[in-house]
This record gives C-alpha cells, structure tokens and sequence, in this order.
C-alpha cells in the first residue's frame, strides 16, 4: 500500500468511537452517532470531491496488494472484541434512557458499517476465509443469509419489482426497511430450495441447505450470549442486530431509489449497467464505508474490489455523502423534495443525450 492508502485507516475511527460509547457515560455513548452522521456530513461538504480513477494499468497490483485485505478482515476480531465490551457493559451496569439509546444506536452502527458492510466486500470473493470472515461478520447482525440473497437475488434482480432491496420512487424508507428484512430472509430461503431441489433425499436436501446451518449458527450465537451474559444481555444482543439490519436497509434505499431497468419484449430485465445505482464521491463517505459509495461500478461488475472500484460518468450522482443521505431518507418530505428533483435532472439529461446521439 502507498503512503495514501493509509486513509482507509480513517474507517477504524468508527470501531473507535463505538469504544468511547461502549466505555463512556452520558452523552459519550452516542460517539459512533455523532461522528457517522454529525461529523462525517460536516467533511463531506467541505472536503473537495474527487472523481479520479486508478489508472488500468495499475489496477491488478493494486488488487492483489494484501494490505487493503488486511484492513477488512481486522474488522472481524474488532467487532467481536467490541461486542463483547458491550454486553459486558450490560451486564455491569445496565444503561437506561439516553443512555440506552446511545449505545444501541453507536453499536448498531458499528455492526453495519464495519460488519455487514465489510462482509458485503468479502462475500463476493472466492475461497473459504473469505466467505467465512463474511458469515461471522454478519452472525453479530443475526444476518447470515444477506449473502446468499445478496449475491444470488439481489445482483441478479436489482432495479426490479422482484428485489426487495430496491426502492421504487415514492417508497417510505420505513415500511421499505421492513419489506427488505422479510423479502432478503424469505428470498434466501427460496434461492437455497431451488439450488437443492433436485436432490430427491429430504435428509441431504436439508443436510446441505446453508440457511438450515444459517439458523443453528443464530441460535447458537444467541446461546452463548445468554449463558455469558444473562438474558437480559440477549435483548440487547437482538436489539443491536436490528439496529444494524435498519442501517443496511437504509443504504439499500439510498442506492438504487427510483432507478428502474426496462423490462424488454421477452420479459426479461436489461442488463445491469452503471445507470442502475446512485454513485457518491464524497470523500470521508467512501473511506469509512470501503468505497461502498462507488456502487455503481460494484453492480456493473461485483468482483471488483473496493480499492479499485471506478467513478462512472454515466451514473446518477447523488446530490450529498452517503451519511447525509441517509439522514434526508429518514425524512420522508424532505428525502422526496430532494431525490425527485435529482431523478428528474437526470433522467431529462438521459433523454437529451440520446436525442443528441440521433
């Protein structure tokens, strides 16, 4: 890694303001609140956006350097280590109003920025210490499955009715989290079925089913968690899972709100293309979500890896930072009042580029 790839280390200082609340009093236990969506906003808007691109032919040694892998999978101990201080906390001095929320929140945070987040990343790569540094990440969020829906459903489905995770225009980002939590684990269910289905012994059918061992690996999670910790520890175990999920479910609104692929004359959906996500370069964003942000590139082509993912023009931009973004999607009149006016700028610029070709 260069000397400017040190920035990715920024993303750690989310894990460490999950610490400050972990250990903290007070208004301290809304640390990793404040910094995500009160002090990373603040730098987005005033930081220069850049839209520079690895050059093509630096981008295989840049993809194969062990230093940007390296900061993924020190997510795993991190967030296990963290959650650990948490129920802990719990179990000493069970917090109680603000308190209570401050810490569910900053850790749910965590769980979704450097959990799931991080997982997404590593879910997408072949081999086993990928794939299980994935699982583990995402069993802290009760959400094992995200990448059997993730890579078989929602790639494959993006931008259509059949995605649960992609929002249409007009959709409330409340009931959409809600829809996409159900629609994800009932999508994985249906995805695992079909991939065994014409297996014909019900005992290998279940025995080779990963949602079947999705679910004892849950359970047994939440197990271990109450005999560590007691069973008061187990809600708040449960609570911050959510508190995670919810997040997650907001960048899936973000993503792809409003962008829509044609259906074509056989029925079937037109390729994915650049055009199907919302892009963001803002710059704080993109380090502490592993350039999340550049999602366009990611759908375009899904084994790209973060440290190389590219800035499309041909992409709708998204008019603030992921964290701002969120915040607006949160408030509905204010989220449509922004989001349509962008849709349409972009969707008349769409149409007037394509009279300009003819």
């Amino acid at each position: 890694m260069k000397w400017q790839d040190l920035k990715y280390l920024l993303a750690y200082l989310v894990p460490f303001s999950a610490y400050l609340a972990v250990e903290g009093d007070g208004w301290w236990t809304w640390s990793t609140v404040i910094f995500a969506f009160g002090i990373v906003p603040v730098f987005d808007a005033i930081l220069p956006v850049s839209t520079e691109n690895t050059r093509p032919d630096q981008e295989p040694s840049r993809s194969s350097d062990l230093g940007f892998d390296l900061l993924l999978y020190l997510c795993l101990p991190v967030n296990y280590i963290l959650m650990y201080l948490f129920l802990d906390r719990i179990q000493a001095q069970p917090p109680f109003g603000m308190e209570w929320w401050g810490l569910l929140l900053s850790n749910g945070i965590l769980l979704g920025g450097m959990g799931i987040n991080v997982a997404h990343e590593l879910g997408h790569r072949e081999g086993l210490l990928p794939q299980l540094a994935a699982k583990f990440n995402l069993l802290l969020t009760l959400n094992p499955h995200f990448t059997i829906e993730h890579n078989r459903g929602h790639h494959k489905n993006v931008g259509t009715d059949r995605d649960p995770a992609s929002a249409r225009r007009g959709d409330v980002v409340y009931p959409f989290i809600i829809r996409s939590i159900v629609g994800q684990y009932t999508g994985a269910w249906r995805l695992e079925y079909q991939r065994l289905k014409s297996i014909t012994n019900p005992f290998s059918r279940w025995w080779k089913n990963e949602m079947v061992w999705n679910t004892a690996l849950q359970l047994s999670y939440l197990a271990i968690v109450t005999w560590l910790f007691g069973i008061e520890a187990l809600g708040y175990a449960v609570g911050v899972a959510f508190a995670g999920m919810a997040l997650l479910e907001v960048i899936n609104y973000v993503e792809h709100y409003g962008l829509r692929r044609k259906i074509q004359d056989s029925g079937i959906p037109e390729r994915v293309r650049p055009v199907h996500s919302w892009n963001s370069d803002f710059p704080l964003g993109r380090i502490i979500l592993f350039e999340l942000t550049r999602h366009s590139d990611h759908h375009y082509m899904a084994n790209r890896k973060y440290q190389i993912l590219r800035h499309m023009e041909e992409s709708p931009q998204l008019p603030a930072g992921y964290p701002s973004s969120m915040l607006m999607a949160l408030v509905p009149p204010i989220w449509f009042w922004v989001m349509h006016r962008a849709l349409d700028k972009y969707q008349h610029s769409i149409v007037k580029n394509q009279n300009l070709a003819i």
